[in-house]
Formats: C-alpha cells, structure tokens, sequence
C-alpha cells in the first residue's frame, strides 16, 4: 500500500438511528413465517396443533411488516 499512511484516521460511519427496529422487523417476519410453514406441515398429521402454530405464526409476521410501515414513517434526523 503505497497510498496509505501509519496515523491516517480511519473514516467512522455515523450509527444507523433505527437499527434495532430494523433488525427486529426482520426477524418477526422470517419467525412467523417459519413458524407458519412449520404449523402447515404439522397440520397435516394432527390439525389443531398446525393452526395453534401457523396462527400465532401469520400474526407475528404481519406485525413484522406492519413495523416496515411504522419505519418508514419514522424520521431519521436527529
């Protein structure tokens, strides 16, 4: 490396304001839909079980994509 210099500062990327919500809106939807795929295929052996797992599981993942709507109202200056 030619270019570079010993004492150069490293440039700091300023914090993302919203990562938590970020990072949870995803992992609501992936959950409820893993959980709703899981409660499909168990369906298919005792029914009861696959709609107390594949409910609960389309409801999370709806409140995940409610909270990309609720993020994309937020206002990112400080």
């Amino acid at each position: 490396m030619a270019n570079a210099t010993p004492n150069e500062p490293t440039p700091v990327k300023p914090p993302k304001p919203h990562a938590r919500l970020e990072k949870w809106i995803w992992i609501l939807i992936y959950g409820g839909l893993f959980l709703v795929i899981l409660g499909i295929a168990t369906g298919r052996t005792d029914a009861a079980l696959g709609w107390s797992m594949a409910a609960p599981g389309g409801v999370v993942a709806l409140v995940g994509v409610v909270l990309i709507y609720v993020r994309s109202r937020l206002n990112d200056k400080k």
